[in-house]
């Protein structure tokens, strides 16, 4: 007899779930200061900064549940591949951005942080405390 307990993605989802709400939480939070502060560029910064710190996060956890199903080698060699495109579509990003004036860097720069931080507490406390079997 199979229970909901005994599925091993159910910490991944609750993972996936928390980190959603908490970065559109932290996004909304970021959005009324930094377009309070600086106007549109703050506002700019914001999305951008909460896209790329958010995105990267849950895009982690989107590449480990895609994956949950298959050996440790495929998911490490899915999960190491997906970082290095990841940074390669940052370091893209960043240089077309480098010469920009649209957005507040600084707000760009808290936000990333802000989101990094934020998504990867929240992923992390779905996890550990997420019900699962330990044993079948």
């Amino acid at each position: 007899m199979k229970s909901e307990y005994d599925d091993h993605k159910r910490p991944l989802l609750r993972a996936l779930k928390y980190g959603w709400i908490s970065l559109i939480v932290a996004t909304i939070i970021s959005l009324a200061v930094w377009g309070a502060m600086r106007d549109l560029p703050g506002i700019w910064g914001v999305a951008l900064g909460a896209s790329i710190g958010g995105g990267f996060m849950l895009l982690t956890v989107l590449s480990v549940l895609a994956t949950s199903n298959t050996t440790a080698a495929t998911t490490g060699a899915v999960v190491l591949g997906s970082w290095l495109f990841k940074i390669i579509i940052l370091l893209f990003v960043l240089f077309i951005l480098r010469g920009q004036d649209f957005y507040d860097r600084l707000a760009f720069v808290v936000t990333v942080v802000l989101a990094l931080v934020v998504v990867l507490a929240s992923e992390v406390w779905g996890v550990i405390t997420t019900k699962v079997t330990y044993v079948q």
